[in-house]
């Protein structure tokens, strides 16, 4: 016997592009591992940041805190002590106005998007809202989270080279339009899949509009500030009142502990908190407690600055290096500008055949990367360019991102 999935249900169990990611995840971890894994966002195995986190581990077991942490439950909302202390280090670190009744525990971002976006928009007694997003491509996490059909748009955006075999996209202004049924605009910073950075220029008009529009502006800080800090050109935005930050534990090389901090106005947090509780009962504790110290005494900050950047800037040149190499003049390619994040996201202008193609033959090759097309979302026209795109990861050790990117442009050679 079969049952009949409702229509959210469908929506929520059918295939999707987040749920091939962490299924090819997944598998090139356990029962394929010695497929190259260059599709993830999994952070690095920086031997000072495990070691930073072995050593909380140990610390915890000697004054027995693992003890309150693994047999409590906290309030839906987060550990008050951790909310105070988050709240502390944002006024202290980043000149937040924040207090605890700003910030809100969630289980990952990514379940926290989720109870945004079906907060915030779709029906709403006889309207559609909708959730904006001015600068495609986006995380492929958000496509499929809507509960109402039609409840995204987006903006296509404006892509200026800036260099030889190098591009940015920049949010086209002359083409964003705030209608009524806007609820909010959302943006990662840097972007995942590209790694873009918003100029500040960018970032205060989308504040102005959105201010101006009475409605949210969501920024997704997974990869920025305040923290893992990987961002290349100095940005720190800026939360202010009406605006929606999220910041997540993940990619400090905690991915595995499900954990992350929305800031925000207080009704937002009380409804996130509300939601939680019906959804989740609570959150997990082991990463409240894993970071609470390192806020305190800003050791996390300083890991960012000195070891977490420099990593991933200094991975970031070696990856783009040796596509280079590899790829040569032989066709017209070009990268995202290397502004932040984990990724190199390329370009293949005119490839002959669709990213997804170019995705299973690379699969053949014990080659995993994510085909551009499930970046691109909310879109009424067709939009052929992230068909010709894929999203690379480095974080993975040197000799399997050499090899992954030396196989990844002979199969691109190939097929023209």
């Amino acid at each position: 016997m079969r049952p009949t999935f409702s229509d959210i249900g469908q929506r929520l169990a059918g295939p999707s592009g987040i749920q091939e990611l962490m299924d090819d995840c997944g598998a090139a971890l356990t029962t394929h591992p010695d497929m190259r894994m260059l599709g993830g966002g999994q952070p690095a195995a920086i031997p000072e940041v495990q070691q930073l986190w072995r050593d909380r581990m140990h610390a915890m077991l000697d004054d027995g805190s693992i003890d309150r942490t693994l047999l409590n439950y906290d309030p839906p909302g987060g550990n008050p002590l951790f909310r105070e202390t988050f709240a502390a280090f944002l006024n202290r670190e980043c000149g937040w106005n924040v207090t605890r009744e700003n910030i809100a525990v969630m289980p990952s971002s990514q379940s926290a998007f989720f109870l945004l976006f079906n907060l915030l928009a779709g029906e709403t007694g006889t309207t559609r809202r909708r959730i904006l997003f001015p600068l495609l491509p986006e995380y492929i996490g958000y496509a499929n989270q809507a509960l109402s059909p039609g409840q995204f748009t987006a903006c296509l955006p404006r892509i200026v080279e800036t260099a030889p075999h190098e591009i940015k996209y920049h949010v086209d202004f002359d083409q964003l339009r705030i209608t009524p049924d806007i609820a909010a605009m959302c943006v990662s910073c840097p972007t995942n899949p590209t790694g873009n950075v918003l100029t500040q220029n960018e970032f205060d008009s989308l504040h102005a509009l959105a201010d101006a529009h009475g409605i949210p502006l969501i920024i997704d800080n997974a990869y920025g500030h305040p923290f893992p800090g990987v961002i290349h050109n100095g940005f720190q935005p800026k939360w202010q009142p009406g605006m929606i930050f999220s910041i997540s534990m993940s990619k400090v090389g905690l991915p595995g502990v499900r954990t992350a901090m929305i800031v925000a106005d207080p009704h937002i947090v009380k409804a996130l908190s509300n939601m939680n509780a019906i959804v989740s009962l609570a959150n997990g504790n082991l990463g409240q407690a894993l970071l609470m110290p390192l806020l305190k005494d800003d050791t996390l900050v300083r890991f960012g600055a000195s070891i977490i950047r420099p990593f991933y800037r200094e991975r970031s040149d070696f990856a783009k290096s040796v596509l280079a190499a590899a790829l040569g003049d032989r066709v017209p390619w070009a990268l995202h500008a290397q502004e932040g994040a984990f990724f190199l996201w390329l370009w293949v202008n005119g490839l002959p055949i669709s990213a997804a193609e170019l995705y299973r033959r690379l699969k053949e090759r014990k080659v995993l990367v994510i085909p551009g097309h499930y970046f691109a979302f909310g879109l009424e026209q067709d939009w052929r360019h992230p068909h010709e795109c894929l999203r690379l990861t480095y974080s993975q050790p040197e000799h399997i991102v050499r090899e992954g990117l030396e196989i990844i442009a002979d199969e691109i050679i190939r097929s023209f």
